[in-house]
């Protein structure tokens, strides 16, 4: 079974139509360059059904019942999640030169609200929480809340779990590991947690940025989406970043990621960094 398996290959038919799939309900672009890509990481899923052809595997997810089972599986398998501590660090330079301290300003006992939209296993929410709470030890007295998404159950329950190896922690500076990592007791494991004071501040969720409407009650003085609109075509990037801002307050902040752009979008955002804008607006 498992060498039929490995022997399997991905049809163009199938292909075509799993990454019209994956397109509708996720967003992700899936050029036929991506055909090898989609082949090797569907192959676990075809051991997990007990399937040996892609044919089969097609035939499931387009039944009623297929679909919504392996759906959220699919989407798994598919879902880049690259993602690391203290990633484009300028971004968490200028929450603590720019955003924090003009919060502070203007603070009427509200919680700082931040949004990391396309969290991946965790690493940036955490991040988040960590500048904070470093900021908020200088003196400032001011309660904050991180809401952490993203489209894989898989990557999310690894946020959750708040457990990174060594070679994960690796760029995150002395000073952050020792206050706001526990080491594993076991020293051969290498393994680092994050501990219970930072994990209490990230509330985890699974979000479609597919979907009308995000289940997300509240606005946010700050979102992050870094890194997760070069997936997209262009006018789903603007549908995207359109639905964010429902949930920003005007004044309040978006991140992208450093190789994204907003060019020529119709936004109700003005530039005040690269990668940095403001909401000016709620048109």
């Amino acid at each position: 079974m498992i060498s039929e398996i490995y022997k399997a290959e991905l049809s163009d038919k199938d292909f075509n139509t799993l990454s019209v799939i994956i397109n509708r309900e996720t967003g992700i672009k899936m050029p036929p360059a991506k055909k090898v890509m989609l082949q090797a990481r569907l192959k676990k899923r075809l051991t997990a059904l007990n399937f040996t052809t892609f044919e089969d595997y097609t035939s499931h997810v387009l039944s009623k019942e297929g679909f919504s089972t392996e759906l959220i599986h699919m989407i798994d398998a598919v879902s880049t999640n690259k993602t690391d501590f203290f990633r484009e660090p300028v971004h968490f330079q200028i929450m603590t030169d720019v955003v924090l301290p003009e919060f502070v300003r203007a603070n009427k006992g509200q919680p700082f609200r931040v949004w990391s939209a396309g969290c991946a296993s965790g690493e940036e929410p955490y991040n988040i929480a960590m500048v904070i709470d470093d900021f908020i030890k200088r003196g400032y007295r001011f309660d904050f809340y991180v809401r952490a998404s993203d489209i894989s159950t898989a990557v999310l329950q690894k946020g959750i779990n708040a457990v990174y190896t060594e070679q994960r922690v690796a760029p995150v500076p002395k000073y952050f590991l020792h206050r706001y990592f526990m080491r594993s007791k076991d020293k051969s494991k290498n393994l680092y947690k994050v501990v219970p004071e930072i994990r209490s501040k990230v509330q985890f969720s699974r979000i479609n940025f597919m979907d009308e409407t995000f289940k997300v009650p509240e606005r946010f003085d700050v979102i992050f989406c870094r890194n997760v609109l070069i997936y997209f075509d262009r006018p789903t990037q603007e549908s995207v970043i359109r639905k964010l801002l429902r949930h920003l307050k005007t004044g309040g902040y978006l991140f992208i990621g450093h190789s994204e752009s907003l060019i020529d979008m119709q936004l109700p955002l003005a530039s005040v960094r690269p990668t940095v804008f403001r909401k000016i607006s709620d048109d």
